[in-house]
């Protein structure tokens, strides 16, 4: 392809900075090239002279990005002949052998040396250098002095790309830092003691007892609960009574991580791994190391992480995808899930081995409708919890018989459906129009705890039309604070007509002062249905 060289510098620049991913950038600019130079591969190198390394910062070749080489060594005839070439940077040098350069040898596990010839660039900027641009093609003595002349051409923009995602390379380095920091950060802030724990004392006493027997230990604990009682509470609680408290605790929902990047997520990866694989990561357990790591929903992982998972449990250490080395972790697993764990393994879902892993000192989290005990004070703490978030300073009141109801809820979602509806409830308490009481309007009531009519046991008569009517009266007065009118009175609450309540109070002698009146043992609850 014929083109002039203002056209060719310019679209070979263009295809250079298309991003900031240099190995993205340096396929594109290759693939452009390939038309003029006989190049089948280009790298990146950068040489530490402290270190006497040379590292592969990235590589391309015509189908896409290859794994970069390792660092390797030079010795100092190499690193002789590449500081001559450094003051000569203006040179773009070429060698029709690679195994005639003291340096050729760090690419004999990558192509054949006698065969192959390469062209290089010295990439200076503001006086420093920042590497080297190396262009490989198989066959010898293919790049002449008219391919050299082209490539040199691109001295600047090569300079000011790469160094650009260098700089860039920094910056993702010190986002993964601060990243790591702010989750520090934050799980010192959600720092929960165990005396902060609702329920610690009453239905979570033997819960929090196990904690204690197990939290000086290295035992890997299996937090056992149906979804919502609060087992990440209990990781934690765990995770800050042991000696690894001032260390990292690493939280992993493994039912949320796409399975394809599970292994990375977890495991890290090296530079060049896959495709977006821009810089070194680590995982979640390598950022665990001398810490604990909870693994929620852990019957959510795939069977082929369950063996890497085995290996962890076992060996304390892990690779990295796209490493060759072995990296040595010391953590504490925490794992939870609401899965029965043995049917799946009896399924084939899940692997025996590990179970029998996992399972060395586990803990049944009570669901809350066998902690009705905890409900008042967990109801408590989250008016308290979330009136500050709401920003709402004198959250209203909770009026004792829908305390009553609300411990007879069964609470399918446990203490995070408890949350969910207080949070609900404020909510629509502020502003003008808001309840004065928190009356859980809105709240579908289950038919086993707002009071239904039945059977009665015994020989005891039913209550009268009148007697009953009375005492549900009685309640809503109560539940309003004694307001009739309104969007909060107890007309609203019954869904009648103001009026209409003013003349039955009148006609069954119901005074505003009157305390409510006792109920009979025939009911099940403390009155009818709100509608």
């Amino acid at each position: 392809m014929k083109v002039g060289r203002n056209e060719f510098f310019r679209q070979a620049t263009l295809r250079l900075c298309s991003s900031l991913e240099i190995e993205k950038a340096m396929f594109n600019c290759l693939s452009y090239l390939r038309d003029f130079l006989p190049a089948s591969e280009m790298l990146l190198t950068i040489f530490d002279p402290n270190l006497g390394l040379i590292h592969n910062i990235a590589t391309v070749n015509l189908t896409g990005i290859r794994k970069p080489f390792p660092s390797k060594p030079l010795s100092e005839e190499a690193i002789d002949k590449i500081n001559i070439d450094i003051g000569a940077w203006k040179e773009v040098k070429i060698l029709d052998r690679l195994d005639l350069h003291p340096a050729g040898w760090i690419l004999s596990d990558h192509v054949n040396l006698s065969a192959t010839s390469m062209m290089y660039i010295s990439l200076v900027i503001e006086g420093k250098h920042l590497g080297s641009l190396v262009f490989l093609a198989e066959g010898k003595g293919l790049f002449k002095k008219s391919h050299a002349g082209l490539v040199a051409q691109l001295r600047e923009p090569f300079n000011i790309a790469v160094s650009n995602a260098l700089r860039y390379r920094e910056v993702v380095k010190l986002k993964e830092i601060v990243d790591d920091e702010n989750q520090e950060l934050t799980r010192e802030l959600r720092y929960i003691k165990e005396d902060e724990i609702v329920g610690a004392d009453c239905g979570l006493k033997e819960v929090m007892d196990m904690v204690r027997q197990v939290a000086s230990l290295k035992s890997p604990v299996l937090l056992l609960g149906e979804t919502g009682v609060g087992k990440e509470v209990i990781a934690n609680a765990i995770h800050y009574a042991s000696p690894r408290k001032d260390k990292p605790l690493v939280t992993v929902n493994c039912g949320a991580i796409p399975e394809s990047l599970m292994d990375s997520e977890l495991f890290g990866h090296e530079r060049g791994a896959f495709t977006g694989a821009i810089a070194q990561k680590k995982g979640r357990f390598e950022r665990a190391d001398q810490g604990s790591i909870f693994l929620d929903e852990v019957a959510e992982l795939p069977l082929s992480v369950q063996v890497r998972l085995l290996r962890v449990l076992h060996n304390r250490e892990i690779e990295r995808v796209g490493g060759a080395e072995t990296i040595p972790v010391d953590i504490r697993i925490i794992a939870a899930t609401h899965r029965n764990l043995e049917e799946m393994v009896r399924a084939g879902k899940f692997r025996e081995d590990l179970w029998f892993r996992l399972n060395i000192f586990p803990v049944m989290i009570p669901p809350l409708r066998l902690r009705q005990g905890d409900i008042p004070a967990l109801i408590n703490h989250f008016i308290e919890k979330k009136a500050k978030e709401l920003k709402i300073h004198t959250p209203p009141p909770l009026s004792s018989i829908v305390l009553e109801r609300l411990k007879e809820y069964h609470w399918p979602g446990n203490v995070r459906e408890l949350e969910n509806l207080v949070e609900r409830e404020l909510i629509r308490s502020r502003g003008p129009n808001g309840n004065r009481v928190l009356a859980f309007e809105q709240f579908r009531w289950p038919r086993s705890s707002v009071g239904e009519w039945r059977v009665p046991d015994g020989n005891s008569p039913l209550l009268s039309l009148n007697e009953a009517m009375s005492h549900h009266i009685h309640l809503a007065l109560e539940q309003a604070r004694g307001k009739v009118y309104g969007p909060d009175g107890a007309a609203r609450l019954l869904g009648i007509n103001p009026n209409t309540l003013r003349s039955r109070m009148k006609k069954l002698g119901i005074s505003l002062s009157d305390p409510p009146k006792p109920p009979k043992p025939l009911l099940s609850g403390w009155g009818f249905s709100s509608p």
